[in-house]
């Protein structure tokens, strides 16, 4: 699991079946920038927990996504 920042929204028109309806999201983790698939309804500038492999595979089982936000963080200890 990683922390990151939500920079935008991605929009594709043609994808494969299994992810309609799924919001996909920009995020910047670091200097890095991944697409990641929205599982809690988070918005631009949210501070975002994400999962990676099978584990952002585990609510949507059949969803093609390697990331995936799975928290929305209220504050970040230090």
């Amino acid at each position: 699991m990683k922390i990151g920042t939500v920079v935008g929204s991605i929009w594709a028109t043609k994808k494969c079946p299994a992810l309609t309806g799924q919001s996909l999201l920009r995020v910047r983790i670091g200097q890095e920038e991944v697409i990641a698939a929205d599982l809690v309804g988070a918005g631009e500038g949210e501070r975002v927990i994400l999962a990676f492999g099978g584990a952002a595979r585990l609510v949507r089982p059949n969803t093609p996504a390697d990331a995936a936000i799975v928290a929305i963080l209220d504050e970040q200890p230090l």
